[in-house]
C-alpha cells in the first residue's frame, strides 16, 4: 500500500483517487470504499453520491475552490491536483478552502509537486501531501515542513504576522 505524509506523519494511504473520467462523468462506476473522485464526477453524480462518507473530491488546477465552496465541509477530503510542479493554481485554492469557506478536514496535495513546495503548502492549509512518484523518500519530506522556521507573513497555519507576534511578547 501507497503511503502519504499527513499533519507530519507517514501513514498508509487508504484513499484512492479516482483517475479523470475521459467521457460523461455521469456513467463513471465510482467503487465503494474510500475513494477521492474529480469534481465532474461528484458533480454529474452529487444525488447518488453524497449520502456516502467515504467519498472525497479532488480539483484540478483549473477548478477553483468556489466549485465547491460552502459545501467544502462535506468532504472527509479534498485533493488538490498538481499537473505540474510549476502549476501554482492550488496554493490559492488550499487557501481559499481554509480561510473562505473554512473546510476543516484533510486538505491532500496530489500529483507533480516537488518536496521544496511542502513547507509552503502547509502554510496555505494542506495537511497531507500523496506524492505521484512512488519512489518518493517520504522521511527526507518530513523533514521539508519545517524548512524554514519563522515567517513575515501570515498564513493559514499562521494567522498572525510577524510584527504582531513581536508585538505580543
Amino acid at each position: 500500500m501507497q503511503k502519504l505524509i499527513k499533519d507530519g506523519q507517514i501513514i498508509a494511504n487508504t484513499w484512492a483517487l479516482l483517475a479523470k473520467a475521459e467521457g460523461d462523468a455521469a456513467a463513471v462506476e465510482v467503487p465503494a470504499g474510500q475513494v477521492i473522485v474529480p469534481f465532474a464526477v461528484w458533480n454529474a453524480q452529487q444525488d447518488k453520491l453524497q449520502s456516502r462518507s467515504d467519498v472525497g473530491v479532488w480539483l484540478d488546477s483549473d477548478e477553483g475552490a468556489e466549485l465547491i465552496g460552502a459545501h467544502a465541509n462535506q468532504f472527509p477530503v479534498i485533493g488538490l491536483n498538481f499537473p505540474l510542479f510549476m502549476d501554482g493554481r492550488a496554493f490559492s485554492t488550499a487557501r481559499l478552502l481554509r480561510e473562505r469557506y473554512g473546510f476543516t478536514g484533510e486538505l491532500r496535495a496530489v500529483g507533480n509537486f516537488m518536496r521544496d513546495q511542502l513547507c509552503y503548502l502547509r502554510r496555505c492549509g494542506v495537511n497531507a501531501f500523496a506524492f505521484a512518484d512512488p519512489e518518493a523518500n517520504l522521511e527526507e519530506a518530513v523533514k521539508s515542513l519545517s524548512d524554514l522556521q519563522e515567517y513575515y507573513q501570515a498564513a493559514v497555519d499562521q494567522p498572525l504576522p510577524l510584527f504582531r507576534r513581536r508585538r505580543r511578547a
